[in-house]
């Protein structure tokens, strides 16, 4: 018995071992977020790429018809409303049968095609082939959700601290996009406002879009040492600028006549435009954590992209698979890059959310949202790995506490409040090999010195579709 036993505890400390080898640690998570997709509508041109990955070609509307999921271009001239509203009518108190009650918006010249919620992006032309080449290589969540059931400003809210609560321990979440949508935040105009929503989901309230909480910005400042981050963006009052509307890292100034970000959060780490990501890459100036946000025309988003996204993203993954120059092993080997979506866009998308709200009552009426897809890739991915474990943007900031506790920072939770990375599956299924893989580059219609060579104005989010 006691042979038995020795046995079995000696079993138990070498399966313990195995998988703290497992949990590889990075010195950089780079994460890229695009914008407005769901799995069935990216991906839906070829349901069956991936053994294990979860597709439908057809949907259920509300009048109990399945609908055939069609092509539609990736620059789309329309787009679809996806408010919180627009959640609830396609969600439909989880029979997933309302996404023909969610509105269309589109300029007079466009044709507006049947069935408008019901489409996949057309790859006929291969222009999402680096998506699918990345998901078929290396890792692919298949049951990515959103956190919050709504559009892209609380989104990216929760994609840097977990919350788009206002205040620490508010159980309210701004809920829609102010109607400003590039002066946003805390750069606001003074009658601005966003609309927030109680725990049963109503929302009954609306406040300036300035807010005060933890972010995960925070728990990296202090650590010990501090781990450096940078927040690459096109502009600073976009929605989609995250750390605008967190009033202790925009600290708002009014200098020259303007109201600008002035504290040294956002002096010291946020980077306009975010193509000078590639020329830190080039340089060897990556931080241990980067946030990268597109501008519209490589943004995915319906109706403002003009089809760069896929490029976009494989320029930066390129850049860090080639940047054999930086460090011993270039930067390869050391770094996790995460690619997600930070809304469903109002398309359709057959997986309900995993659950709503959580034991205790933290994110009733708002969270989880919609499916979103959600790319895993490194030198320690298995090909093809498919993960079926729910995760949610949470699940990034968790990844991050885990991936750098060993270098002074904290295992969650990002404040003294409750927020998403403290109910989240983490993410490190996705990284078990022990001997790292070769980077071959990915082939894409655009290398990075299109994007270093853009001139202009970055082109803003288009907000139509995601008002009320």
């Amino acid at each position: 018995m006691k042979r038995t036993t020795s046995c079995l505890l000696a079993l138990l400390a070498l399966s313990t071992t195995l998988v703290h080898a497992q949990q590889r640690k990075f010195n950089h998570v780079v994460i890229i977020v695009q914008e407005n997709r769901t799995v069935d509508n990216l991906f839906g041109s070829n349901p069956t790429f991936e053994p294990g990955v979860d597709i439908a070609t057809s949907g259920l509307n509300s009048l109990g018809q399945q609908i055939p999921l069609t092509p539609v271009a990736l620059a789309s001239c329309y787009d679809l409303n996806h408010a919180h509203v627009a959640f609830e009518q396609m969600y439909d108190n989880g029979k997933m049968d309302g996404a023909d009650k969610i509105r269309v918006g589109a300029s007079e010249t466009c044709q507006v095609p049947a069935n408008p919620q019901f489409k996949f992006v057309d790859n006929s032309k291969g222009i999402l082939d680096p998506y699918f080449l990345l998901a078929s290589q290396y890792g692919f969540a298949n049951r990515m959700f959103q956190t919050n059931q709504g559009p892209s400003f609380p989104a990216h809210q929760f994609l840097i601290s977990g919350t788009s609560a206002p205040s620490t321990f508010s159980n309210l979440f701004a809920a829609e996009n102010p109607s400003t949508i590039n002066t946003a935040g805390c750069l606001a105009p003074a009658t601005e406002t966003v609309t927030l929503i109680d725990p049963k989901g109503k929302e009954t309230s609306k406040i300036y879009p300035c807010f005060e909480h933890p972010t995960m910005t925070d728990l990296l400042d202090d650590a010990t040492p501090a781990i450096g981050w940078k927040y690459y963006t096109p502009s600073a009052g976009s929605i989609w600028t995250a750390p605008n509307a967190i009033a202790h890292m925009c600290v708002p100034r009014v200098q020259g006549g303007n109201l600008v970000c002035a504290g040294r959060p956002w002096v010291d780490h946020v980077v306009i435009p975010q193509s000078n990501v590639l020329t830190d890459i080039q340089n060897c100036r990556l931080p241990p954590v980067s946030w990268i946000i597109p501008d519209g025309t490589a943004s995915d988003h319906a109706r403002t992209n003009k089809g760069l996204g896929p490029a976009w993203v494989a320029s930066i993954v390129n850049a860090i698979g080639t940047a054999n120059h930086c460090g011993k092993f270039g930067y390869w080997r050391d770094t996790a890059i995460l690619i997600t979506w930070d809304d469903w866009g109002g398309w359709y998308d057959h997986v309900p959310p995993y659950r709503i709200g959580q034991p205790g009552g933290w994110g009733s009426g708002y969270v989880y949202g919609f499916r979103v897809p959600l790319l895993v890739v490194s030198a320690y991915t298995p090909t093809g790995f498919v993960s079926n474990d729910p995760h949610d943007f949470g699940s990034i900031l968790n990844f991050l506490e885990t991936n750098f506790a060993q270098k002074g920072i904290p295992l969650g939770p990002i404040g003294p409040g409750t927020y998403a990375d403290v109910y989240a599956k983490d993410l490190l299924t996705f990284f078990t090999l022990q001997t790292p893989r070769q980077f071959h580059n990915i082939p894409a219609s655009h290398a990075a010195e299109f994007f270093l060579n853009q001139t202009g104005p970055p082109v803003p989010p288009d907000d139509d579709g995601d008002d009320n």
